[in-house]
Order: C-alpha cells, then sequence, then structure tokens
C-alpha cells in the first residue's frame, strides 16, 4: 500500500479523512478503489470487493468499517486516540456488543487476518474488543466469549452455525451490523458457501439494514458472485441503497515458468506424487531465500516433506511441513516462521492458499496442476505479496498430460480468462443441517424459517414439495426411519415451534455441523503426551500395533489405540504407509 492513484472524487464525509489519516502515519496512500469502498461503506451499501492478491482489501473494508460503524460520522484525530488507550482497557466491559462478523474460510487464515484487524483499533475505535472463534479456540477463550462476545469476531461459516445454534442467538447477534466475508471465491462454488448464505439471510432478518460485503481475488463471474452474496431484501423492511461491485484494478506482473523433466521423452504418463523432478525442485529452493511448495493433498504433502527432508538434511529446522490436520501450535509455528523469513521452504496445501501476509516468500511452486487457473493465479500471489511486487510461480508436472495442462493455464492467463463458480442449487442436504441448527437456536415455525430461507440465493426458488421433504426429514428420518427415536433430530413442540427433543441429539449436531468432506477423526498423541494433530479414524482402523505411518513430518509406530487417540512413539527408519483422507479425493 506505498503507492496509489489518486481518488477519483472527494469523499463525502469528514470521518473518511480518519481512515486515511491512519494510513498516512504508516506511509501509505490509499489506491482509489479503497477510497470508493470507504465511500460506499458511509452510504449503507454491502458490496463486493475484487481485487488481486496483496492489493489491500483488508484494509479497504475494515478502515471503511470503523470510520463508518465507529466513528459515526465524527472525526478523529488517531494521537489522541492512542493517548487514551491505557485508561479504555479498565471499560473493556464497557465495549460495544458484537458489532462485525468475519467470515473466513479457513482456520490459518482467520489468525493472520485478525492480527491485522487488530492494527487500527486503538487509534481508531480504542473500545472496541476483538476475538477470535474456530475450530481452534482454546476453552477458555470460548467461555470467555460465552459470557460476551466481542465487538469484532473473526470466524468461519461452521463458527457462524454453532452461534446461530444457541438458545439466545438472537440476544448474542442481533446487533451485528456488518458481515465481511473474507475470499468470496472459495465459499461462493461450494455448500459451505450455501452455509453462509443460510447464515446471512438469518442474521439480515434480525437486522433489515445489515450490511454484507465480499472480498475476492479471482473470479471470473463477479456478478453472479455479487448477486448470490447478498440475501434478499427483508419484506416490509426499509429500503437500503443498492449494492455495489468494486474493482481495485492494479497492474500486477505474473510469472509462470514450468519445471521440465531432464528427458521429456521418459516422463510417466501417469502418477501424482511427482518425485521424478525432486533433483529441480531442491534446486529451486536452494537458489531462493523462502519457498512455498504447494500440493494437492495431505498426503502427498507429507510424502513431498520427506523426500525433501532427505534429500536435504541440513535443512532439518527450515523445512517445514503444514496442512490442516496438524495441531493449532505446529500450525502456528510455521506460519510465524514463514512471516519472519525464518524457513527455507514449506510443504503446504491449500491450507496457506490465502492469507493477509507473506512477504518474505520469493517464490512458489505447485506440484502436480493447480486445478484451475484460479487457483493457480491465488498460489502465485502467496509471492511478492504486496502492491508493484511480481508474484512467480513454477508449476512441477508430476506426468506428462500436465505438461499440456500447464501451457493452457499458461494460454489463459494471457487471454485474461479466470474460470466462473456458481452457487449449488438448494441442496437438501445443507437445509436439513440448516433446520436443526434453528431448531436449536430458539426453535421455528416452519412458514416463518421458509421465508427466511428463500431469502438465501441458493433457495430462491426452493419448491414446497423439498421443502416438506426436508421438514418430514428432519421429523423423522425419512418414511423408513420414523420409528428410531435417533432420527427425530426436531419435532413441534404444543405451540408448534419446532426444536430438538434430546441433548444427547442436540450435542451430536453441535459436533458434526458443517459440509467439509472427511471420516471422524482421530487424534494423533504421543505416549510422552505431544499431539501432533489428527488423521481419519478409516486409516488407523487398517494399521495394527507396531505399524509405522508417516504424519507430520514423521515416521510414527503405533503403540495402540483408545478413546478416539492414536498413541505413537517415533519409529526407526523404515517403509511407512501414507495416511489418506477422503477430501483429498474430491
Amino acid at each position: 500500500m506505498s503507492t496509489a492513484r489518486r481518488p477519483r472524487k472527494p469523499l463525502p464525509t469528514v470521518a473518511a479523512s480518519a481512515a486515511a489519516g491512519w494510513m498516512a502515519t504508516r506511509g501509505w496512500q490509499p489506491f482509489g478503489f479503497q477510497q470508493e469502498v470507504w465511500r460506499a461503506m458511509g452510504e449503507g451499501r454491502s458490496g463486493l470487493l475484487h481485487a488481486t492478491t496483496g492489493a489491500g482489501k483488508t484494509y479497504a473494508v475494515w478502515l471503511g468499517a470503523l470510520q463508518h460503524l465507529a466513528l459515526a460520522g465524527e472525526p478523529v484525530a488517531p494521537t489522541a486516540q492512542a493517548s487514551a488507550r491505557t485508561a479504555l482497557r479498565t471499560r473493556r466491559a464497557a465495549a460495544p456488543p458484537l458489532t462485525v462478523l468475519w467470515i473466513t474460510p479457513m482456520r490459518a487464515l482467520a489468525a493472520d487476518t485478525l492480527r491485522a484487524l487488530v492494527a487500527p483499533l486503538p487509534d481508531l475505535a480504542p473500545d472496541w474488543t476483538s476475538g477470535l472463534r474456530t475450530g481452534d479456540t482454546a476453552s477458555g477463550e470460548r467461555a470467555a466469549q460465552d459470557r460476551r462476545l466481542p465487538t469484532l469476531l473473526v470466524t468461519t461459516p461452521e463458527s457462524v452455525s454453532l452461534l446461530l445454534a444457541r438458545a439466545d442467538a438472537h440476544e448474542r447477534l442481533r446487533h451485528v451490523r456488518l458481515v465481511v466475508v473474507d475470499e468470496w471465491h472459495e465459499l461462493v462454488g461450494n455448500k459451505r458457501g450455501v452455509q453462509a448464505q443460510l447464515a446471512l439471510a438469518r442474521l439480515s432478518g434480525w437486522n433489515p439494514t445489515l450490511q454484507v460485503w465480499g472480498m475476492s481475488a479471482t473470479l471470473g463471474n463477479l456478478q453472479e458472485a455479487l448477486d448470490t452474496l447478498l440475501p434478499r431484501p427483508v419484506p416490509g423492511a426499509p429500503a437500503v441503497p443498492p449494492a455495489v461491485l468494486v474493482q481495485g484494478r492494479i497492474d500486477k506482473a505474473l510469472q509462470v515458468d514450468v519445471m521440465l523433466p531432464a528427458k521429456v521423452d521418459r516422463f510417466a504418463w501417469a502418477g501424482h506424487m511427482g518425485l521424478a523432478l525432486l533433483p529441480q525442485v531442491v534446486q529451486s529452493i536452494e537458489a531462493c531465500a523462502s519457498t512455498l511448495v504447494f500440493t494437492n493433498t495431505r498426503s502427498q504433502a507429507e510424502r513431498w516433506y520427506q523426500a525433501l527432508l532427505e534429500a536435504r538434511p541440513d535443512w532439518a529446522g527450515t523445512l517445514a511441513l503444514h496442512h490442516g490436520s496438524l495441531g493449532q501450535e505446529v500450525r502456528a509455528w510455521v506460519e510465524n516462521g514463514l512471516k519472519a523469513g525464518q524457513l527455507k521452504a514449506v510443504v503446504c496445501t491449500s491450507s496457506l492458499d490465502l492469507g493477509v501476509d507473506f512477504l518474505p516468500v520469493e517464490q512458489v511452486l505447485q506440484i502436480g496442476s493447480a486445478k484451475g487457473v484460479g487457483r493457480l493465479v491465488q498460489r502465485a500471489g502467496r509471492s511478492g505479496h504486496a502492491p508493484g511486487r511480481t508474484s512467480s510461480i513454477t508449476l512441477v508436472p508430476t506426468h506428462s498430460l500436465e505438461l499440456v495442462e500447464a501451457a493452457a493455464a499458461r494460454h489463459a492467463l494471457a487471454l485474461g480468462r479466470i474460470e466462473e463458480r456458481h452457487t449449488p442449487h438448494a441442496p437438501l442436504d445443507v437445509l436439513v443441517q440448516h433446520l436443526v441448527t434453528i431448531a436449536l437456536g430458539g426453535g421455528f415455525v416452519p412458514a416463518e424459517l421458509l421465508a427466511e430461507v428463500r431469502r438465501a440465493p441458493a433457495y430462491a426458488t426452493l419448491a414446497d414439495d423439498d421443502w416438506q421433504w426436508a421438514l418430514q426429514f428432519v421429523r423423522q428420518g425419512g418414511a423408513s426411519l420414523a420409528i428410531y427415536p435417533d432420527f427425530q433430530r426436531a419435532v413441534p413442540d404444543e405451540e408448534g415451534v419446532w426444536r430438538v427433543p434430546d441433548a444427547r441429539l442436540a450435542r451430536r449436531h453441535r459436533s458434526n455441523i458443517g459440509t467439509i468432506v472427511s471420516d471422524a477423526s482421530m487424534q494423533v498423541q504421543f505416549v510422552s503426551g505431544g499431539r501432533l494433530g489428527s488423521v481419519e479414524e478409516s486409516f488407523i482402523a487398517r494399521l495394527r500395533k507396531g505399524d509405522v505411518f508417516m504424519f507430520a513430518g514423521r515416521l510414527l509406530e503405533l503403540v495402540r489405540t483408545q478413546q478416539m487417540t492414536a498413541y505413537v512413539r517415533i519409529a526407526p527408519r523404515a517403509s511407512a504407509a501414507l495416511p489418506r483422507w477422503n477430501g483429498g479425493g474430491m
């Protein structure tokens, strides 16, 4: 954010100068698209901001939120606010209620995002509190949030659904004035995005003037993405200003190379590991200070990490592994080391596709196909992650046909073509899950909830027959399961309000909320006590005591399994099985 174009016209409010003033204290000048977002938010508009990775989307939306919601149109002197910081800490109990929900698709991104969002608070909103609520949040922090939610909450679609599943959901969430959906392109084309749509429909019903903003970096159908982000208007509510689509057009160089085998005629025609090019990958990593090595599955990441470590044992301590099944402490260590420039290379999956700032990364290697031009651009943007810097990515094909795919991807980039992503139409499994969630969150009257569900774009044309089927399913599990109490997930009470009748069913639902494809997970823990992460139960079930498998970059020997935990110890070097996750096959 060190350079920028001049805004097209002056901003309409005095408060707008506070955001620019805060940036000026850091030597930054706002881009025109950032000021356009501030202007729109000040007018009460919702919208979608589309800009390249590293262009400054986060502060465009966040500073606009602060000047609109926290400053309420009044000028602010940042230095004066900062001097009152200590005194205001004693008034945390009087902080505003939950006002901004910031939804992010990944846990790794959530922690990084919160660090960026907290930076302006002492100057622009010193009485605001902030917090994080994901699957990684410690129990003590959860307990504190159960007593009082912070003013700003960074969370995931699944955690928002968990909040809606509380009996006091309306009281806790009715003050929300802004919802930001970060990296909307990661959600718009799948059922997690539909889950977010249903949550937005409910929140906007409690606050019809709710503002919703999405941020995206790689999408080909922007208007459709905007339309599917915003819930339909609440009938009878005051009219709101039309939504806006803001595009941050910043020239950013993107370099795409392809790593070729020494002899193309000897290159494999099939396979997915790509280890034939290990020597060239080692050479490429050696030439740079910091590299991200992207793989498409967690199993592939584990194998490549071991292969690189075997090829270069001297990289131990500066070579790291990162994927979503590793423990939170391990992932945090890798993320912090990457940002501090302490790691030579990180082998990772989509868990590091997204993020606020990875400035030390010089190059990105993609093992195998990126599975789309949009994802290729997204991953390339992890290097040169700032305006004016060149992003570079080298494609490492795993077989000959991926050489053709790499050429096609480069051609599409040259033409500026990025895939469109379309929202699934009225998925009934997500709807059924949502019905049980709302039954837990205070209960529902079917006619009222149907009107609310149809305000979610994915269900705008939901058929009456499908709605009745969903109600019947949550009431008795369908015709064939009606006699089993376990499938009576929600039933009407004497007043016609549908509720969950059994505390055990409620606990089961809360523990399984979400649409991410996976089997039941087992914790992997050393016999001595340290936890490494989790693998799917179906993989552990195939192992016997004494079997060796590869996980978290280590060779582990299975000692015993007990209560959904696999106890292990470090194994001597030997052949090892690789864990496989069901999601890797989707």
